[in-house]
């Protein structure tokens, strides 16, 4: 059994795509690619696909994670192309990999995120952030289906700042960019929870809802302060296997082998 990892893209008006529809178009592409699915066993047997840390819907993303078993070998660039073609524009698969290693999900320990805050002066957002990461704690409540939950959203982000939004952009009227680096700990923090805290700790609103799009996710660098990409040891490790031989070598023929 062959297991290739992809990295896809929730892009435009896709973001608003449901992780159960985005199930739903992949396996569609699956079929339409003819790719040479491993199915699990039992009454229901379904395609093995173990996606990982899928973003909430209504965000973009330009870095989420799957992986597939197949039960033939495939090139997973030409792989890659087919499921990309057999998808609609928005939901892109842009990499793929052989799986060498073990642990794709152990690899997923932040996520860095772009938040896009119309309406904002970028004077406000900074003196917001600054508030922010100042503070000790900052305690947000958000709604879940067992009831009210308060947490800290502080002590998750690992990195914020505030930036002006290009002077190209559409649009008019001021506008600020948040950049964030969040680690995925328990419970997770999502970006309109630190949303919720720049407003608790700095009454920073902004008029409209902000765009949320990730832009990566992987393995954080403390040392550095930098999410990895979690594909590299992948490349890295196929990279660094030697050549499989094309079959096993023919026996050497008996002495006096062909004579009479």
């Amino acid at each position: 059994m062959q297991r290739i990892r992809l990295r896809y893209t929730k892009r435009g008006r896709l973001r608003f795509t449901s992780h159960r529809d985005f199930q739903r178009a992949f396996e569609r592409a699956l079929r339409r690619a003819e790719v040479p699915m491993a199915y699990s066993a039992g009454f229901t047997p379904h395609p093995k696909v173990s996606y990982a840390n899928a973003a909430p819907t209504g965000t973009g993303s330009e870095a989420e994670y799957l992986e597939i078993a197949l039960t033939e070998r495939r090139d997973p660039e030409a792989l890659r192309l087919l499921l990309d073609e057999s998808l609609p524009d928005g939901l892109d698969i842009v990499d793929a990999v052989e799986a060498a290693t073990s642990g794709l999900s152990d690899r997923l320990t932040a996520s860095v995120w772009e938040l896009r805050l119309e309406g904002v002066a970028p004077g406000d957002a900074e003196r917001a952030v600054a508030a922010f990461l100042a503070a000790d704690a900052v305690e947000v409540r958000r709604t879940t289906k067992n009831g009210v939950r308060t947490f800290d959203a502080r002590a998750a982000v690992a990195h914020l700042e505030a930036a002006p939004a290009p002077s190209d952009r559409p649009g008019q009227g001021p506008c600020a960019i948040l950049r964030l680096v969040v680690r995925h700990v328990t419970p997770a923090v999502r970006p309109d929870d630190v949303l919720s805290g720049l407003r608790a700790v700095a009454d920073l609103a902004p008029p409209v809802p902000a765009a949320v799009t990730r832009l990566a996710q992987g393995l954080f660098d403390e040392e550095s302060g930098t999410v990895t990409d979690p594909l590299a040891p992948d490349r890295e490790a196929v990279t660094a296997a030697p050549p499989k031989a094309a079959g096993p070598a023919a026996a050497p023929e008996p002495a006096g082998a062909g004579s009479a």
